[in-house]
């Protein structure tokens, strides 16, 4: 059975997650920069807390997650492991608003990936593990002097559309278009001899069941921005 985190700030998030136009492009925000502007949600326990970012660009989708952190670690090595057994950082992201066809981004503190699309949760699950973002780029980013991480991952559009038609007619996005989302962070501090002794299962929006798969508890996400140039 998994105990959802929920702390006081839980009642005090934002029902809407603005993405702005990014400034820059996906290099810089790969490196670190033009963040600044971005919409920041933050979740979590002190010194274990997550905070979330998201910008766009017409070719593509960039999120962030900096991840206050004591003694992470990794164990997996192998693109699509089950990574969710290890200390992650998530992401669901559902273009279509139905509950289906979204995709699941998952980035470890040595960033190795586990990326897949849910076809569906009911009446049976129907999970597609072998499904990729051909053209993702993950970077981490580790802190000077501490634990804490940052986690930063693009996700171009034309990979979103090979999810399904109905995904494709939601791609390339414009200016005050809505997905729906939630992002999430799992710390297991019991190290990798010891993974399931006091886990923190944290999400944005909490859901009210053992598993972060809850579309109904998913929020807006709005493309906000004024695209100038769409060469970019």
């Amino acid at each position: 059975m998994v105990d959802m985190y929920r702390g006081p700030e839980a009642d005090l998030q934002p029902t809407v997650y603005r993405a702005r136009h990014a400034a820059v492009d996906e290099h810089a925000l790969l490196d670190g920069d033009g963040w600044d502007a971005a919409m920041a949600i933050t979740w979590g326990p002190d010194g274990l807390a997550t905070t979330f970012r998201a910008v766009w660009l017409p070719r593509g989708l960039a999120v962030r997650w900096d991840v206050q952190d004591v003694l992470p670690w990794a164990t997996r090595t192998q693109r699509d492991d089950c990574l969710w057994d290890t200390e992650v950082v998530e992401v669901f992201l559902d273009p279509t608003r139905s509950g289906t066809d979204y995709a699941e981004l998952e980035i470890t503190p040595a960033n190795v990936v586990c990326d897949l699309h849910i076809e569906r949760l009911e009446p049976e699950r129907v999970v597609h593990l072998g499904w990729d973002f051909a053209g993702l780029r993950t970077r981490v980013h580790r802190a000077d002097g501490t634990d804490d991480w940052t986690a930063i991952a693009w996700m171009p559009f034309e990979d979103f559309a090979t999810i399904s038609p109905r995904v494709a007619a939601c791609v390339p996005v414009r200016p005050g278009d809505e997905w729906h989302f939630n992002a999430f962070r799992i710390k297991r501090p019991g190290g990798p001899d010891r993974p399931e002794d006091d886990v923190l299962y944290a999400a944005w929006s909490v859901p009210d069941g053992p598993t972060f798969h809850a579309p109904s508890f998913f929020r807006r996400l709005v493309f906000e921005g004024q695209v100038e140039d769409e060469s970019r």
